[in-house]
């Protein structure tokens, strides 16, 4: 009724006396009932081939340099009617592990868990160029200015760990989306992403920025810290009684969340405490591995400390993308390699210490591609039809669900588009998509927008 007489002003005061001087980072629950704490998500950005590593296709093997008849779905072939070859995987498939799920040999050392992986082989998605699909991945949109996935997640949930950031994007990219990808957008600017590191540099020298003072001492830090707040506390003083929405209150509150994680971040990216053998789990001293191995280390870490959404960001600065193979398909063997053996090790370490039961591990990239070739041993983008996996966080394992078409092109079985796959992920953090909303421009605005529904086939 307050929203809806004199132009709203009284829903207006009522929202700021009931938010009070609360948190917004404070632990909270949502709606339902949470199967997980935290996400991981590790990112493979440029479009793994689905066909060439966990989507079985017999067909494609017999049909390798046939004719396709293609209908092209991106700028300069929209509509436009073509023939194209197929291309057979260019590595062999086997059934691996107890459920006989079926991989390529891309990936030996993930293949050891495939027992604990729920596959998503009917994933589809909107755009087909890096950029707007990757914000796709992170946002819900493609050409929209919206808050990411982690955001939505920390606005919802807030943190664990006072002492941390709730949200922490590992090594991010500044292109094909850049800073989008973890940006809180018209949410409250706490919960924007932290990032730690960037693409093309190496994770070892993944730190928080701008967070150690090199020129004083902690206890000279200490003492300026206390009269920053002793200042802002007599400012407020001047001001009885203080507002809902002090300014000088929310300073308060930053400096002291500021100094909190001075405190108490760094320790999250060393890992000199780490034992040999956990290092070598992750590939960790291998030149093949090392960098990737230790961003997967690290979110294991911020995982085991309350940091609630964690992106592990598999991607560099060059125009095509990491996973972009366009004329050099082989090259997927290369990238294979770096991931493999850190992604293995990270499931396996969540498992030992318990983390994987409440623990969403998302691995995917922004699409797949095409069963056919491009430039003789390449393959284009392909929203149509691909493959992610879950593993934790209350998902089924060993699950293969979802298929598509006999020749890997385009899903036609237990479709799941970029908003399902939201919706379900909000799920089991206790989220409903439809309520976790947030009212900007004179209107409810949600990461799934309109659409959206729960995979509840996949649940365990």
């Amino acid at each position: 009724m307050l929203q809806q007489v004199s132009c709203g002003f009284g829903g207006l005061a009522l929202a700021g006396l009931c938010q009070g001087k609360a948190n917004p980072l404070s632990p909270h629950l949502g709606p339902g009932q949470a199967k997980a704490k935290r996400v991981i998500f590790i990112f493979m950005q440029g479009g793994p081939s689905q066909v060439d590593s966990f989507d079985y296709k017999p067909e494609l093997q017999k049909s390798h340099g046939k004719d396709y008849d293609f209908v092209g779905v991106r700028f300069g072939t929209f509509g436009e009617a073509s023939k194209r070859k197929l291309m057979k995987p260019l590595w062999d498939f086997h059934q691996r592990g107890q459920t006989g799920r079926w991989m390529s040999d891309l990936f030996p050392e993930i293949g050891k868990h495939v027992d604990d992986l729920c596959f998503l082989h009917g994933m589809h998605t909107e755009g087909v160029a890096h950029g707007p699909s990757t914000l796709f991945m992170h946002t819900g949109a493609t050409n929209l200015v919206r808050p990411s996935m982690g955001s939505w997640i920390s606005y919802g949930l807030g943190t664990e760990n006072q002492n941390v950031p709730g949200f922490i994007t590992i090594n991010p990219a500044d292109s094909k989306g850049g800073p989008r990808n973890y940006s809180n957008a018209f949410l409250p600017a706490v919960h924007q992403g932290t990032a730690i590191g960037s693409a093309g540099q190496s994770a070892k020298n993944a730190r928080f920025r701008n967070i150690v003072n090199q020129h004083w001492e902690p206890d000279v830090q200490q003492r300026q810290f206390a009269l920053l707040q002793s200042l802002n506390r007599a400012q407020q003083a001047q001001h009885s009684p203080a507002a809902a929405n002090d300014p000088t209150e929310a300073m308060i509150e930053s400096y002291e969340l500021a100094w909190r994680m001075q405190m108490n971040a760094p320790g999250l990216t060393n890992l000199s405490s780490e034992t040999p053998s956990t290092l070598a789990m992750y590939g960790i001293g291998e030149k093949t591995t090392d960098d990737f191995g230790r961003q997967c280390l690290l979110a294991r870490r911020m995982a085991e400390k309350g940091v609630r959404f964690i992106q592990v960001n598999y991607s560099d600065e060059s125009p095509t993308p990491r996973w972009d193979q366009h004329s050099n398909m082989p090259k997927h063997l290369e990238h294979a390699r770096a991931t493999d053996k850190p992604v293995a090790g990270l499931l396996a370490d969540l498992k030992a210490r318990g983390l994987l039961e409440d623990t969403l591990v998302w691995w995917g990239g922004e699409f797949g591609r095409t069963p056919f070739s491009q430039n003789n041993d390449g393959r284009d983008h392909n929203p149509r039809g691909f493959t992610v996996w879950l593993a934790g966080g209350g998902v089924k394992p060993g699950l293969a669900y979802g298929a598509t078409d006999e020749l890997g092109d385009t899903a036609v079985d237990g479709r799941i588009h970029m908003h399902d796959l939201h919706a379900t992920i909000l799920h089991q953090l206790g989220l409903d998509h439809k309520q976790l909303t947030y009212r900007y421009a004179g209107r409810d605005f949600r990461l799934t927008d309109v659409h959206g529904k729960v995979a509840h086939e996949i649940l365990a």
